[in-house]
């Protein structure tokens, strides 16, 4: 009886498993505008520190910086 509910419990994981689904080509098209976020806070981030900004100064440039880059 063991046995069986072993070899039940091994072929349902494997069911399961295969019954996955799995990503398709629309679901990679979607990520794709997430990068320009990244490149505005590093390009804000660069500027911050090209103007020797530190603390609060920092990050209030920083966030004035990515906003208008949305704006835009």
């Amino acid at each position: 009886m063991k046995l069986f509910a072993i070899a039940v419990l091994m072929t349902a994981g494997t069911a399961f498993a295969a019954s996955t689904p799995t990503a398709t080509a629309g679901a990679t098209a979607t990520p794709a505008a997430a990068p320009v976020k990244h490149e505005s806070a590093k390009h804000c981030a660069a500027e911050a520190k090209e103007k020797n900004l530190t603390g609060a100064e920092e990050k209030k440039f920083v966030k004035e910086c990515r906003h208008n880059a949305k704006a835009s």
